[in-house]
């Protein structure tokens, strides 16, 4: 996911989807809260696509301000043998009625 600002890019983060996990492996902002517009629009479109977990590998406060939780070993094994099950689908192009409505959503909670 990217953000861009102006048309140059500011932020963002990547990771590898498997079945219905994301890994998210890195962000980075250059602009302030850049990298928070791409977390918000990757969960929308995780949401969109039928994900069940987002492995984000550890909890920080920047994360923690979006409900990110730090789970137990034992409880996280169990949700990623479940979630990689999952058929999960990232579009490359989502309905933009639906990724708004999705953030909405999101936002509401």
């Amino acid at each position: 996911m990217e953000t861009r600002q102006h048309g140059h890019l500011v932020g963002g983060l990547y990771g590898v989807a498997i079945g219905g996990v994301f890994f998210g492996e890195s962000m980075f902002s250059a602009a302030r809260d850049s990298s928070k517009v791409a977390l918000v629009h990757l969960v929308a479109r995780l949401r969109l696509g039928g994900f069940r977990l987002l492995d984000t590998q550890f909890v920080t406060a920047h994360l923690s301000q979006f409900g990110a939780e730090e789970l137990a070993r034992d409880d996280y094994k169990v949700r990623l043998a479940h979630a990689l099950t999952v058929p999960a689908h990232f579009a490359a192009e989502p309905d933009p009625a639906d990724l708004a409505a999705e953030i909405r959503r999101l936002a509401d909670r």
